[in-house]
């Protein structure tokens, strides 16, 4: 059950009074990573200069959101581009949440970051001796960078975990995280269960770094593979850490709906070249919507989608690439082409069933530019942390070069010694959770999308409120990954309808039906909070 108790001033925080002190029983480490996504795998090659690095995956190494990233990594390189104009499209896609400090230092350090990269292995696709640049929704300027195709994701952590196969580097699959170890005033560790065996481990480290990505199965149309459940989020929440933006999720307008296949992201760059949204009487109707026709952002996109559903009572509208005679479809978009294929879709001939599907949260563990969190050795980066760089609503294809920008970051604070952790944030509310479990995901799933979902009003979030603090309150440690996912879901599933209650106003991806405007006269911060016990 979760009920808001206290607002409390800088001050007052006391940091050792959060962290629980505990005895870590085996193997020490100069970083302990949870997670095997991009912003994973880039921390821990990066780390290893510091002394041998432990990488811990519920999965195998390869189950990741970044794996399944399309659209391709943002980067000012072009001769016409600047960080300067990434910047300043940045801040418009994020509604006047962005923090213009984190998003400068994405911005500017992006160039630097591709290189990196390319030093990692990843082939980024060339035009003519030159990078190929594409255009995404909101962006200005040709700017998007793709490995092949539209497999960059696929293509940058191939990259990444072939290299991390380093004697410096200890990877372990299938090996949930399910405790932030903490003493002396900061965190020690982690305590792990190795899902083969059913043991209980403790690994000890001075530096722990939260990259294990988003929680897309929260919503029962995702994008996300079925680890993205929201796991770290849950487990710096626990330990004390300071959580925010948990009301902005954004949801992918684009994704497959096919009774043959699960949701399959459509990537937005097909949009970018050209293709057009149609309804199911052929009209494409987004310049009825916005100015930017089939690239406005995202969450104008979703809602015009819905809209266009909702009256023609289908649960799909159409993406039309059929006039595109000039490209190649099937190499530009292997890996959408050939999944189409494989349905008796061919996007030269037939137009793509669509519609919206949870795909990014933009909230997460709050954290300074160093990627410090408001617990002393806690680190985050990549989706599970909020730099404050995407607002309330991402600007597509900032996500990967986040994970690299401030993933290096993480790792320059961590040599430096410099120690410490983000300024605690003033007038941070604080909750008490009670450790709930759902019935099942599908439960959880379920209220989620139709309670929390792209389109919200004080009703559905009531409704939605009170199926999640009516779930029966554990005892005992969880024995089975699922047991643990429920109680993680619970949580941020709740946390996740407080802010969306709270916040009465519509603003980038957070949509009220009942308060459509935005209000920033009220309404121009963002919701932090913090667990009370």
């Amino acid at each position: 059950m979760a009920t808001a108790v206290v607002t409390e001033s800088e001050a007052d925080l006391d940091v050792e009074a959060l962290l629980e002190p505990a005895t870590v029983a085996a193997g020490r480490y100069a970083a302990i990573i949870i997670g095997s996504g991009i912003s994973g795998l880039f921390v821990a090659l990066e780390a290893r200069r510091l002394g041998p690095v432990l990488v811990l995956t519920k999965g195998s190494v390869d189950d990741c959101n970044t794996r399944w990233a399309q659209g391709g990594i943002a980067a000012a390189i072009g001769p016409m581009d600047s960080p300067e104009q990434h910047l300043a499209d940045t801040l418009v896609a994020g509604a006047g949440l962005v923090d213009e400090a984190a998003a400068r230092v994405l911005c500017f350090e992006a160039p630097a970051r591709i290189r990196d990269l390319v030093k990692y292995g990843v082939a980024f696709d060339s035009l003519g001796g030159e990078v190929a640049l594409g255009r995404e929704a909101a962006h200005t300027h040709s700017r998007i960078l793709h490995s092949g195709g539209d497999r960059t994701g696929a293509a940058i952590e191939t990259a990444l975990s072939s290299a991390a196969y380093d004697p410096s580097i200890r990877i372990l699959d299938y090996t949930l995280a399910t405790r932030l170890i903490a003493g002396q005033g900061r965190v020690r560790g982690v305590e792990v269960l190795d899902l083969q065996s059913g043991r209980t481990e403790q690994y000890e480290s001075d530096y722990v770094v939260l990259a294990s990505g988003g929680a897309g199965q929260m919503y029962s149309h995702t994008t996300n593979p079925d680890v993205a459940t929201g796991d770290g989020i849950a487990l710096a929440f626990a330990a004390g850490a300071e959580v925010a933006d948990l009301e902005f999720y954004q949801f992918h307008p684009t994704a497959l709906r096919h009774k043959a296949a699960p949701p399959f992201l459509i990537s937005e760059a097909v949009r970018g070249e050209g293709a057009v949204l149609r309804n199911l009487a052929g009209e494409a109707f987004m310049p009825r919507y916005h100015k930017l026709e089939d690239l406005a952002p995202r969450d104008v996109v979703a809602r015009a989608i819905v809209a266009e559903m909702r009256a023609e009572k289908s649960d799909h509208a159409l993406l039309d690439c059929r006039h595109l005679k000039s490209i190649d479809l099937a190499a530009r978009f292997p890996g959408i082409y050939a999944f189409c294929k494989g349905i008796g879709i061919d996007m030269r001939r037939d137009p793509i069933p669509v519609s919206p599907a949870a795909h990014y949260l933009m909230g997460g563990v709050r954290t300074d530019i160093h990627g410090r969190t408001t617990l002393p050795g806690l680190y985050a980066c990549g989706e599970v942390a909020c730099t404050g760089v995407h607002g309330a609503n991402r600007l597509a294809s900032n996500s990967l070069m986040e994970t690299v920008v401030f993933g290096k970051r993480v790792v320059e604070h961590m040599a430096s010694g410099a120690g410490g952790s983000a300024p605690p944030t003033f007038g941070v509310e604080t909750l008490s959770f009670g450790d709930d479990v759902p019935p099942s995901h599908a439960a959880v799933q379920e209220m989620m999308w139709e309670c929390v979902g792209i389109e919200r009003d004080g009703e559905s979030l009531a409704r939605g409120w009170k199926t999640a603090t009516s779930w029966p309150v554990a005892h005992g440690a969880a024995a089975t990954r699922e047991q643990f996912e429920l109680r993680q879901m619970a949580t941020l599933a709740q946390l996740m309808l407080y802010a969306a209650t709270n916040r009465t106003e519509s603003r980038g991806a957070h949509y009220r039906r009942d308060f459509p405007a935005t209000d920033d006269s009220r309404w121009r911060h963002s919701q932090v909070y913090r667990r009370a016990d």
